[in-house]
């Protein structure tokens, strides 16, 4: 069963930039008490600032004081190893640590918090607007309660899917970390084959942006595997169809996304290493 956030303790975030804000807004809304939310942030953004006071909390800039249930790392990967550096302080027995940065390995976590209750996620974007999807693996020390209270805080951002092997997290990686920007890029390649085809540039965008919300709405609201609804708009022999010849042909989409996905994976294996 999932955790309460009203009962899940203290919750110190290190790192209020947007994922973190977005997260932090997520849980507030969910239930957990601003008075058990730490905000740890040696630079806020205005927006940051004015999430603080929305709220009534306090921004640290550096994490003192209080050893809280989990501490959430939301910072950068470049800047992961110096952060972990200052936190034994308030790391306690019963902490949990919850990585949302990119690359970083449960090895390198244990060994920069001192601790193996370290739990690793992979979310994308959309969970600013709490329409993300995050990958998750646990470390060895986390139990079943730790494995709670993470999806009790991920879940604010979205679908929470849990892995048993942490190499599965590169391919999470690849597909739906990296996926929004291959969507956005879809919305481009339209617009622009639009404006190809004579429509005015500004048209051309509204078209296609507005195509990947409308049909992205459709995925959500519709159970039917894709395969189904991309059937139900295609007529025989009709525009869809002699689009979908070209987009389905052997040297497609298909094969170029494969492609897409592999190097991207094959990047986050890199990134791991380093």
């Amino acid at each position: 069963m999932m955790t309460d956030l009203r009962s899940i303790g203290p919750v110190m975030l290190i790192g209020a930039g947007k994922m973190g804000i977005a997260l932090a807004t997520g849980w507030l809304e969910a239930g957990l008490p601003p008075t058990n939310l730490v905000l740890v942030e040696p630079h806020p953004s205005e927006e940051t600032k004015a999430f603080a006071a929305e709220y009534d909390l306090m921004i640290y800039d550096q994490a003192l004081g209080l050893r809280p249930n989990v501490l959430v790392l939301a910072v950068k990967p470049q800047v992961i190893d110096a952060v972990m550096e200052g936190l034994a302080p308030v790391i306690g027995p019963q902490t949990l640590i919850l990585s949302i940065a990119a690359g970083i390995s449960l090895t390198r976590l244990e060994q920069g918090s001192g601790t193996d209750r370290v739990v690793r996620s992979m979310p994308n974007t959309p969970a600013q607007i709490g329409k993300g999807v995050t990958g998750v693996v646990a470390g060895p020390g986390v139990d079943q309660d730790g494995k709670s209270a993470a999806e009790a805080l991920l879940s604010a951002a979205g679908l929470v899917v849990w892995f048993d092997r942490e190499g599965d997290l590169d391919a999470v990686t690849a597909v739906s970390g990296s996926g929004p920007a291959y969507v956005f890029n879809l919305v481009e390649a339209l617009a622009a084959a639009g404006v190809a085809q004579g429509l005015d540039e500004h048209v051309a965008m509204v078209l296609a942006r507005q195509t990947v919300i409308g049909s992205a709405a459709l995925l959500e609201a519709d159970a039917a595997p894709a395969s189904v609804l991309r059937q139900n708009v295609t007529s025989p022999n009709g525009t869809t169809a002699a689009a979908l010849a070209v987009l389905m042909a052997a040297d497609g989409l298909a094969p170029l996304m494969e492609r897409a996905v592999g190097a991207a994976r094959q990047r986050s294996e890199e990134l791991g290493r380093s």
